[in-house]
């Protein structure tokens, strides 16, 4: 058992730094995307691939580094994922042409995984007491370092270098992994003994990196091209290999029957509806913010004040984390996230009401955010309180790659939407006022879905594993984590709260 921890405070907030700077990482480049056909002389096709070089390396590197945190360490492999994402940016920084671009945001996107291992580690380090509150924080943080990154990196972009924006973006890194090595304490690996699932991470890789290839390059490929066809194709048929393998193999990569389990089967699939809603927001709110007056409903604000705009809804995840938190104690975390889903859905519902005002995009935005946050961080609560301690950051590592894919979907959707219902302004086709609001409430519609989905999630009971389960470990049910806290037999055996859900 994990000894309870003097500074537990500390170690959140290292954690939730380490989480702000993996989801800063990932907006920094935006205000750059007019800009880098420029920069690197070279056409705008090329250019997206610095944007879907990260996409992809983030969709491997999450789940993989889950499992190697159960194996070897959590705390080790947040401070070994912190490497790339410094080097990352250090190559983007004295980048002479796309292609090494390309490589260093690739090398940022495997930094991603320090935010489901941090979730994870809360798990071992943090007392039961602040658990729920300390996860729901640090997950909190996907949204909050995305707003807190476009304003910033705006600015820079307008008065200075964007190199300076890489520069700053590794000695923040640097700074991070030398805070959580000082601050954070090294627990026993939950999964210690186990193989790593070689085969299993090659399988898994291969499928994403089809699957997101055929969805974010669909539109530009087109979508009955045969490239585009073969890639999706190649994604039915690389899982489905993957499944038979993880199903037969000793010590999987993702155990497939603990995911099949109800309680985590509908959290992942809520969350892709929840990545969805959450993303559909970010694309429309900037574009309407920034497109000229002269549309009529476009509202003529710079890339900065877009961004400064948008900034307070993501501060107001990190503002209400802590309330959903303690929500989760008291009502249990399928409350919390049902009521976040609710809340994301009234959000889309301001936006059609507001949306030909700047506050009232600002207004939408506090409501859409105060959903996500509530639902970010009730998502990681409900996993942990139905996988087993060995399997707790592979499964967190899971469903943030199923937050992850609704958003890849959701950004299909959207360009589909918006590229087909346009407007011709000064020769140049934009989206029009019409589809802005389709996306609207299409949006409003996936909330709904994700409600109706999250009301099915079964209440948490005790629940013996399977006889032929591929760990040896037995799930954490209510029962399991009472036994681990005052027992001493398993590593950071604090009770998961709410984990004995109301529900």
């Amino acid at each position: 058992m994990a000894k309870t921890v003097a500074r537990p405070g500390l170690i959140i907030a290292a954690l939730a730094s380490a989480g702000i700077s993996s989801a800063f990482t990932q907006t920094m480049v935006t205000p750059l995307v007019a800009l880098l056909p420029g920069i690197f002389k070279t056409t705008s096709d090329n250019t997206t691939w610095i944007f879907t070089a990260t996409l992809l390396a983030a969709a491997v590197a999450v789940p993989i580094s889950g499992r190697l945190g159960d194996l070897f360490g959590k705390r080790r492999m947040i401070l070994l994922l912190a490497l790339p994402l410094a080097l990352g940016a250090i190559v983007c920084a004295i980048a002479p042409n796309v292609q090494i671009m390309i490589l260093g945001r690739a090398l940022q996107g495997l930094g991603s995984g320090m935010v489901p291992l941090g979730i994870a580690l809360l798990r071992d380090v943090v007392p039961k007491e602040r658990l729920s509150s300390a996860i729901a924080t640090v997950s909190a943080t996907l949204g909050a370092g995305a707003a807190i990154g476009l304003p910033i990196s705006a600015a820079v972009i307008e008065f200075s270098s964007w190199r300076i924006l890489f520069w700053a973006a590794a000695i923040v890194s640097g700074l991070i992994a030398l805070t959580i090595w000082k601050i954070v304490p090294a627990v026993p690996a939950g999964a210690s003994g186990q193989r790593f699932d070689g085969v299993g991470a090659a399988g898994l890789a291969l499928g994403l990196v089809a699957l997101i290839l055929g969805i974010s390059k669909g539109s530009a490929w087109g979508w009955s091209s045969p490239l585009t066809i073969t890639m999706l194709a190649a994604a039915v048929v690389v899982f489905g290999l993957w499944g038979w393998w993880e199903l037969r193999t000793t010590d999987p990569l993702i155990d497939l029957r603990t995911t099949a389990r109800p309680r985590v089967l509908l959290t992942n699939i809520a969350s892709i509806f929840v990545g969805f809603g959450m993303y559909a927001s970010s694309l429309v709110f900037p574009q309407v913010l920034q497109l000229s007056s002269a549309t009529g409903y476009g509202l003529g604000q710079s890339i900065l004040a877009a961004g400064l705009w948008m900034a307070p809804a993501g501060l107001m995840m990190l503002v209400l984390s802590p309330v959903g938190g303690r929500m989760s104690d008291k009502r249990g975390p399928k409350f919390t996230f049902l009521l976040g889903v609710v809340i994301l859905a009234a959000g889309y519902g301001v936006a059609l009401l507001a949306m030909s005002h700047a506050w009232g995009i600002l207004l939408a935005g506090l409501v859409v955010n105060s959903g996500v946050a509530f639902a970010y961080g009730a998502m990681p609560a409900i996993i942990m309180s139905a996988v087993p301690r060995s399997e707790t950051a592979s499964a967190n590592g899971f469903n943030t790659l199923m937050r992850s894919l609704g958003t890849t979907t959701g950004s299909a959707i959207v360009g589909i939407v918006l590229a087909q219902m346009t407007i011709q302004l000064g020769g140049v086709a934009v989206p029009s006022e019409a589809g802005f609001h389709t996306v609207l409430t299409i949006g409003a519609g996936v909330a709904v879905v994700a409600a109706v989905i999250v009301a099915f999630i079964p209440a948490l009971k005790t629940e013996p594993a399977p006889a032929t389960s591929a760990r040896d470990d037995a799930v954490a049910t209510t029962a399991d984590l009472e036994h681990a806290a005052s027992a001493d037999d398993a590593p950071g055996g604090h009770e998961l709260v709410g984990a004995g859900e109301r529900d």
